[in-house]
């Protein structure tokens, strides 16, 4: 008797001699040419179609983290290929493993940590200002009294306020989409200098993180939907080093002005009690 073969179900891709579906759609017909890559990004990764406006507020959130100019992840995808033009996903997946806790992990951190204060709160949630204010303060001074940052809190240069995070806040309210993430990022934004006593901007990174939590996508993917919109944006970087290239120039840069200097040899610290440190 034959062993009965394994199966591995999926509702994503299929094909067979005379046709490709997806999501249970004819990939040919009816999403080719109909459905936007925004849209059927949502779409794969929720397994439901986004409404109009689900895809407008999901579409700038891509738009807002496309590209940044010149930081880390666009520096060694050009870099990258400078030291390999053969290897076009090398130079793109060197920058997309740069996206972590300080350039695009934001976009996680921030949503995973609105969500989880939300999901401890015991009663209803917030239904005015003056609920949301009280929640928010409460959290950014649980956060400073154990020494912690908020996520999505401050910009290097965007100083004065982010100019991504009023036009998503708008576009998320325009579209009925402003939910209880973005009512409690907002709220961090009016209470927490009465805490850390200054006042810091709502950084892009972090609106757009409690705008994909309030489209209910899933936290782990959070990440990846902050990488799916740096590859394009790495795509641009490395289109205009093909016609205007600069990487070169940072490399030379580097090692036309490194000096030696003498080691400096790593000491570890003592353990507790260990007195030297076991130095002999």
């Amino acid at each position: 008797m034959t062993a009965d073969r394994p199966v591995y179900p999926t509702a994503l891709g299929a094909s067979s001699l005379e046709r490709i579906t997806l999501l249970g759609s004819d990939l040919a017909e009816d999403v080719m040419g109909s459905v936007g890559f925004g849209e059927l990004a949502f779409w794969l990764a929720t397994q439901r179609r986004p409404s109009p406006g689900e895809t407008r507020v999901f579409e700038a959130v891509l738009a807002a983290l496309a590209d940044h100019g010149f930081t880390p992840t666009a520096i060694v995808t050009r870099l990258t290929y400078l030291s390999a033009p053969d290897s076009i996903q090398g130079a793109l997946a060197a920058g997309l493993l740069g996206g972590g806790s300080r350039f695009l992990g934001v976009t996680e951190d921030c949503g995973r940590f609105l969500h989880d204060v939300l999901a401890g709160v015991e009663d209803a949630l917030p239904t005015d200002d003056a609920g949301w204010d009280a929640l928010a303060l409460e959290t950014v001074t649980a956060q400073r009294a154990a020494g912690r940052f908020v996520p999505g809190l401050g910009h290097h240069v965007h100083k004065q306020g982010d100019p991504r995070t009023p036009r998503l806040f708008r576009i998320a309210t325009e579209e009925g989409l402003y939910g209880p993430h973005l009512s409690l990022f907002a709220a961090i934004g009016r209470v927490h200098p009465q805490v850390l006593g200054k006042q810091l901007p709502l950084n892009g990174a972090g609106v757009c993180g409690a705008a994909l939590a309030d489209l209910g996508l899933p936290m782990e993917l959070l990440r990846g939907f902050a990488l799916l919109a740096r590859t394009a944006g790495l795509i641009g970087q490395l289109a205009e080093e093909l016609r205007h290239p600069v990487a070169n120039d940072v490399f030379l840069s580097v090692d036309l002005n490194n000096r030696p200097v003498a080691p400096d040899p790593f000491v570890p610290a003592p353990l507790p009690g260990s007195g030297d440190g076991g130095q002999a």
